[in-house]
């Protein structure tokens, strides 16, 4: 169980950098898109679908951490205030629902503008959503420790 544990903490961690490297993507996409008035193309939509992919992929992480931990009666973030480990969660979940809005809304939108308009908000919603959720006080590389 602590070897599951340890893996999936491990690929949690390292996952987290990878969203925020694809937000930055999609954020830059998006602006650089809105600021040129150029079209939306093929090229646009790979940021965001990476994106929504990771924090997903992030989602999916945590939900299995968090119930390997509670099926053992262990404290997800010892040293935490005790309302952390919910607000973490939720804030999980609410950064993904905007992630996938970020990628449903900018496919479905109606012209270029629109499309770039609706990455990028719902992109930097979910962006400060999964900032806040970060525990920072805890390391910011782990690999195969706890």
């Amino acid at each position: 169980m602590a070897t599951l544990y340890v893996i999936l903490l491990t690929l949690h961690n390292i996952n987290r950098w990878l969203v925020l490297l694809a937000g930055v993507w999609a954020l830059f996409r998006g602006f650089s898109g809105i600021r040129s008035g150029r079209a939306f193309v093929v090229a646009d939509r790979r940021p965001v679908v990476a994106f929504v992919s990771t924090v997903s992929l992030q989602l999916v992480l945590g939900l299995l951490l968090f119930g390997l931990l509670g099926a053992q009666n262990i404290p997800v973030f010892a040293g935490a205030r005790p309302s952390f480990q919910w607000e973490h969660l939720g804030l999980g979940v609410l950064a993904a629902v905007f992630a996938t809005l970020a990628s449903a809304l900018s496919k479905r939108a109606d012209g270029n503008p629109a499309k770039f308009r609706a990455m990028t908000t719902w992109t930097v919603l979910s962006l400060v959503v999964a900032l806040a959720g970060i525990p920072w006080w805890r390391p910011l590389l782990r690999f195969f420790t706890q």
